[in-house]
C-alpha cells in the first residue's frame, strides 16, 4: 500500500520555497486552512544568508514543522547548475532549521505551471503577475510534494 505525502502530513504545517536570484516564492500548507497550499510571500533576494533569516523568521511566526525546497531538473532528470546552487542552499538551510526537516521537491516546470496558471484566472486577472509568480510556483511546489506517493 502507497501513501501520499497528504497523509503522512496532514497535520503539520508545511512551508514550500521556490528559490530564486531576484526573489523566493513562498508557500504554505496549513491543516486548519484547508487542504490546498497556498501562496504565502515573496522574499526578495539579498543574498543567500539574509535569505536564510528571512525563511528562518517565517519558520518560527508561523510555527512550520516541514520545509520544502524546490530543486529544478532537467526533463531526463540531470541537475542544472541552479540545481546544485540551490542544493547547496538547502544544507546552509537546513543547518540553520534545527528541528524542522527539509525536504527537496523537484520543481521543474513549476514557474511555467504558475504562468499558465495565473493567465487562466479572474484572481490574476487572466495576466501573469510578475510579484506573485514565485508564491504561486511555490505552491505548485508544495502541492507536487503533498501528492508524492511513497
Amino acid at each position: 500500500m502507497t501513501i501520499t505525502n497528504f497523509e503522512r502530513f496532514k497535520n503539520r504545517k508545511i512551508l514550500a520555497i521556490d528559490y530564486g536570484t531576484k526573489a523566493a516564492g513562498l508557500a504554505l500548507f496549513s491543516p486548519d486552512r484547508g487542504t490546498a497550499p497556498l501562496p504565502y510571500d515573496t522574499l526578495p533576494y539579498h543574498g543567500e544568508d539574509r535569505l536564510i533569516k528571512d525563511i528562518l523568521d517565517v519558520v518560527k511566526e508561523a510555527s512550520i514543522d516541514i520545509a520544502v525546497l524546490g530543486v529544478p531538473r532537467l526533463l531526463d532528470g540531470q541537475k542544472t547548475t541552479m540545481s546544485r546552487r540551490i542544493s547547496a542552499f538547502g544544507e546552509k538551510l537546513a543547518e540553520k532549521l534545527g528541528g524542522v526537516p527539509l525536504y527537496y521537491q523537484d520543481e521543474s516546470l513549476s514557474t511555467f505551471e504558475a504562468e499558465e496558471r495565473m493567465k487562466a484566472s479572474p484572481r490574476y486577472n487572466f495576466r501573469v503577475d510578475k510579484k506573485q509568480i514565485d508564491a504561486l510556483a511555490a505552491s505548485i511546489i508544495l502541492e507536487d510534494f503533498l501528492a508524492y506517493k511513497d
